[in-house]
């Protein structure tokens, strides 16, 4: 088999994917680009990982230099890349506007029947998999525009100002996430069944989890800095407002799940995505928390799910 072959084939694959597909697969990849990082050496992993609070206060194994600490050069370079590459961490206020922007900018394409939209929703009608009713496409983009809206409101007049820094392709990975999140909230939809059970379920959960993952950025933004939350969820949760986020995306994808299944495969991929970032960090501050506040303040509290985690 030639070159020609192999790259003929090559196409003709890609093109038969389909635009969920390919949503499906940037937030497997992703979420499988975090748990690689997760098993790197621990300092490697604490440069390309913390970020806000921890990431104002690392360094490299306390009492070596990176080229003594587990996994030798690969740190030293790694810290010397991080180093290089730090964006603020007020950036994370971006992507929230660009959410709010994508939700803003699709909506338009409905209403004026959009090229961009008709081609990806007829590349996907082409495939033939049972869809999402228009109602729930409706509902998911709004729960979408009403988290971006929520947080955009807590960047610009809850959370304090900052001066720590985030690794850049944290922040670009962030911008990556909601751009594909903004389409898919919609490629599954529409079709004419409607499922009241899936959305009994879902909204409340959704409203839920919104109004205390409020409620919980509030809390630590009127914390001291760099003090123990135990108000609210706090008392439970390491990282209740992580609780929240994975609630609203999973809440989310049963709200606009097509017939005869309880979830949107797509936002399910998302979901997946946000369990095992939100889930690594969350460990991330448990320790952070215990060598700074002892043990004792954090051992009877859930990382992020209660009874599993």
């Amino acid at each position: 088999m030639n070159w020609d072959d192999i790259l003929r084939r090559t196409f003709t694959t890609l093109s038969d994917v389909t635009p969920a597909q390919w949503c499906q697969g940037f937030f497997l990849l992703a979420a499988g680009g975090v748990l690689t990082v997760a098993v790197l050496p621990p300092d490697a992993k604490t440069l390309l990982m913390d970020y806000g609070a921890r990431n104002a206060q690392k360094s490299p194994s306390a009492g070596s230099s990176p080229e003594h600490s587990d996994g030798g050069r690969l740190v030293s370079l790694v810290a010397k890349l991080t180093a290089w590459t730090q964006v603020p961490h007020s950036w994370f206020g971006a992507f929230y506007v660009v959410s709010l922007a994508c939700s803003v900018s699709w909506l338009a394409q409905y209403l004026g029947n959009g090229l961009v939209l008709r081609y990806i929703a007829t590349s996907q009608a082409a495939a033939r998999d049972t869809s999402s009713t228009l109602g729930q496409v409706a509902l998911g983009w709004l729960m979408m525009v009403l988290q971006a809206a929520r947080r955009v409101f807590e960047h610009a007049a809850v959370i304090k100002p900052s001066k720590s820094t985030m690794w850049v392709v944290h922040w670009l990975l962030g911008l990556c996430f909601y751009l594909f999140m903004g389409i898919s909230v919609w490629v599954e939809g529409p079709e004419d069944a409607e499922s009241l059970l899936k959305m009994a379920v879902a909204i409340p959960a959704y409203l839920l989890a919104w109004m205390n993952q409020y409620r919980c950025h509030k809390h630590l933004a009127g914390l001291k800095k760099y003090s123990l939350p135990e108000d609210g969820m706090f008392r439970h949760y390491i990282c209740p407002h992580y609780t929240c986020e994975c609630l609203i995306y999973l809440s989310m994808a049963i709200t606009t799940a097509p017939r005869g299944a309880w979830c949107n495969r797509t936002l399910l991929c998302a979901s997946i995505f946000v369990v095992i970032n939100l889930g690594i960090t969350a460990s991330g501050t448990r320790k952070w928390y215990a060598e700074k506040f002892g043990i004792g303040p954090v051992a009877h509290k859930w990382n992020m799910i209660p009874f599993i985690f």
